[in-house]
Order: structure tokens, then sequence, then C-alpha cells
């Protein structure tokens, strides 16, 4: 089986490590920076007491690796249309394309009956150029709950839990079966889920409070909810949606207080938000708060408290050179 990886950062390299180790051979399609750099020193991944090293295909051009069985997308929301044309010659008619991204991706609505059936975000795919190149037909949406980082050596590190919940983007493609069988092997603790759009939102009701807010203030995501005007703005934005999620059809199967007692135990963590707030990177602000926001404008809601959070994080971003509106 050909496999590719596209952005062999932190959740890339540890999903490509892996896959590696259990036998699968994985191309990677990384910036031109990095290419030098993993054919010096391979792919390092640091596990279980021991760094391991892993060789791989490492390219910059997505013409030089060809189209693959399988392409695993672990890019940020905001990188995926920059490297789009780098990413379509991997994908041909027959290929099984994994998107595990955080915020709401090109593919939801293609596969949700309801409202909002088909539509594109422009906040997401504003001209429908990823629904082209990466058919929702083909998508399999993996929801992500590994943490990991890359420390000053460049090795990945991950932290405890293995956890990755997928299920096919159109209901019925059967593609999402055999991909949550191949991360079996490799070690991860993958779920197939009941509906991977209800899964997506699950996760992205907890990233929509804890990172906008912990990005603004510099509060962890439990000093988030130990704050009490910051716990009751986080719990404001949540309210808001989970009205927006049942008026899409779907039931979150929890409120917000027990989504926020999951929150609770990743005690001094930093939301990824806040970290590359930090670090000076682009902030995935459009993927996470604005197309959240542009579901309330299309469905009619009002998203006051998701509004004023998006309009002072999108102000001091453009002010730090990390959002371009």
């Amino acid at each position: 089986m050909r496999v590719a990886l596209v952005g062999a950062g932190a959740i890339g390299g540890c999903i490509a490590s892996r896959l590696a180790r259990s036998g699968q051979p994985v191309s990677l399609l990384v910036r031109p920076g990095q290419v030098a750099t993993l054919n010096a020193h391979g792919l390092r991944m640091r596990e279980h007491g021991a760094v391991h090293a892993t060789r791989h295909v490492a390219s910059a051009d997505g013409a030089a690796l060809g189209p693959q069985d399988l392409v695993f997308l672990c890019v940020k929301g905001h990188g995926l249309r920059p490297a789009a044309a780098q990413i379509a010659p991997l994908v041909g008619p027959h290929t099984t394309i994994v998107s595990a991204l955080n915020g709401i991706p090109w593919w939801f609505f293609d596969g949700l009956p309801g409202p909002l059936h088909g539509r594109q975000l422009q906040r997401v795919d504003p001209d429908g150029l990823l629904a082209r190149q990466l058919p929702a037909a083909q998508t399999v949406g993996c929801v992500v709950y590994v943490a990991a980082h890359v420390d000053a050596e460049g090795v990945v590190t991950p932290a405890p839990g293995d956890k990755l919940v997928l299920g096919d983007a159109v209901p019925g493609s059967g593609r999402a079966a055999a991909v949550v069988e191949r991360l079996r092997a490799a070690g991860f603790a993958p779920e197939m889920a009941d509906s991977v759009h209800r899964e997506t939102l699950v996760k992205l009701w907890g990233n929509l409070a804890a990172n906008p807010i912990g990005a603004l203030s510099g509060a962890t995501i439990d000093a988030v909810l130990q704050q009490p005007l910051l716990a009751q703005l986080a719990t404001r934005m949540m309210e808001e949606f989970a009205l927006l999620a049942g008026r899409l059809g779907l039931d979150l199967g929890m409120d917000v207080a027990q989504r926020q007692q999951g929150m609770r135990r990743l005690a001094g963590v930093k939301s990824s938000m806040q970290q590359d707030m930090e670090a000076g990177r682009a902030l995935e602000l459009d993927g996470i708060v604005g197309a959240v926001a542009e579901i309330g404008d299309l469905l009619g809601v009002d998203t006051p408290f998701i509004d004023a959070v998006q309009g002072l994080l999108q102000q001091r971003a453009a002010q730090a050179g990390l959002w371009s509106g």
C-alpha cells in the first residue's frame, strides 16, 4: 500500500513514526526546509524510554510522490489551502484521504443532512478548492485525542493517550474501517464513530472556548475554568455552540458541565492556539472560531459571546501578524 502523510509535525510525526515501525512505509510531504533534516536524521520520536529514528521518502513536491492509496492530512486548518496544489498529485480516484484537522473541516456539510447540507463555509473553503481537490466521498474524518510536541532537538514526544475517533465523511462510503485497523496495528487506540460529524463537534466544543480564551489570557485550559469570569465566558460560548449543534440535528450527548469536566483534567496544559500565540505562529482562528460564528449567521442564531471573542482575537492576532483576515 502506498501511504503518504502531509505535515510531519507533532501529531503527523507521531502517526508516521508508528506506522513505519509497524511495517508500513510512509512518504512525507513537508516544507522544503524539512526535507534535508529528515534525509539526514530520519523522523525521530521518543517513546518507551528510547528515541526511534524511521526513514521516509520526504519531498516538498507532491508530484514527486505521485498518487497514493492512503493520505493522512495532518496540517493545521489554515495551512491546508496553501498546500492544496502540492497535495493534489497525491490524490487519485481511489485514494482514501484521512482528515486529522481541528475545527470545522471542508467536508463537514457534504455528509450531514439538514439545513446546511452541501454548504461550503467562507471561513474554510471560500471558492470550493478543497472540495474539488479532496472529495468528501473519499474522505475519512479523524478526531485526534493524541497529544505530542516537538522538542528543541526536533524529536517528536507524545503525551500519554492514543485515542483516535474515525468515521466516513459521507456515511456509507465504507473507508473508515480499513483505516481503523491500520492505525490499531500501529499502536493507536482507534474507535469507529457512529457519527464523525458529532464527534468533530464534541472536540470542537472544548476547543472553541479553551483555545481563544487561552490565547487572549495566557491561561492554561484548566485555569480558564478556575477563574470565575473566564469560566463564565467559556460557559456562555459553549452554550451558544450547543444550540448551534442542536439546530444542525446533532446531539452532543452531554451538557456543558460534563464537557468541562473533561477540560478540567488537562491540568497545566496550554491550548494549541495559546502555544501558537506565544511562539509567533499563525493561529487556527478561522476553523475553530470563525467557522462557528459563520454557522450561527447561516442558521440565523445569535452568538454574541463567540462573536465578541472572535473580534478580540482577530484584532490581537492581526496586530501580531498571526492572522490576515
